[in-house]
């Protein structure tokens, strides 16, 4: 999930549409309230955001270094105004990096993608679970080298649990990861629907199951 900072609501619509033909979810914020939210939001919430996007903001400044005292999520300045000074400015704000618009939503998931290769140490734009290559970029994941088709949602949910190898995740995260933190018209409970429908198809064509359930607590890639 993309969270936008922005105090122009058509900017914020607009982002939203261009992220949802790419699948990708967003909860968008005007500055004034953006500041409240993160400082009472449930951890788990804040770990279902993929990067914050910040735009116009004067008013009301959003701080990347106190962002980080609760999320290690990237955080990119969007920028309307095409000037060295400016963009100096943003660094030094502590952004991870800055954009100038107009951009392609295609390229503002790219790097995102990279930083958070960069901050994990990662190299590769997938991980390797035995036969099974999970690519984090929107691509169907493979197994043996072969394709395997799947639903977008579906698709969103392997590549969270892989970006979150090595612990387990709740529902709760898992749907504000594919759904977004504010989308009351869906019911949280169509996550188990999802994943079980996932794990079928993986279990077909690997054999095992590579997702470990457990009531209560979450889900996790056996790794």
């Amino acid at each position: 999930m993309i969270v936008i900072v922005d105090e122009r609501e058509r900017v914020k619509e607009g982002f939203t549409s261009l992220f949802g033909r790419e699948g990708v979810p967003t909860t968008g914020f005007r500055a004034s309230e953006f500041g409240e939210w993160v400082s009472s939001a449930a951890t788990e919430d804040l770990q279902s955001v993929g990067a914050f996007l910040i735009g116009e903001c004067d008013d009301h400044p959003v701080s990347p270094r106190l962002l980080r005292e609760r999320t290690g999520a990237p955080v990119i300045a969007l920028s309307d105004q095409h000037s060295l000074e400016n963009t100096l400015r943003l660094f030094e704000s502590g952004v991870d990096d800055v954009i100038r618009k107009p951009v392609h939503i295609r390229e503002i998931l790219a790097r995102i993608a990279a930083i958070r290769r960069r901050v994990h140490d990662e190299t590769a734009s997938w991980t390797d679970l035995g036969s099974l290559r999970i690519f984090m970029n929107g691509r169907d994941p493979e197994i043996d080298g072969v394709p395997l088709p799947l639903p977008r949602r579906e698709r969103r949910i392997l590549e969270f649990l892989a970006q979150n190898r090595g612990r387990r995740v709740t529902k709760t995260q898992v749907f504000n990861a594919i759904y977004g933190i504010f989308d009351e018209e869906v019911e949280e409970n169509v996550v188990e629907s999802h994943v079980s429908k996932l794990r079928k198809k993986l279990r077909e064509r690997l054999g095992v199951d590579p997702i470990d359930s457990k009531r209560f607590l979450g889900y996790c890639l056996n790794v």
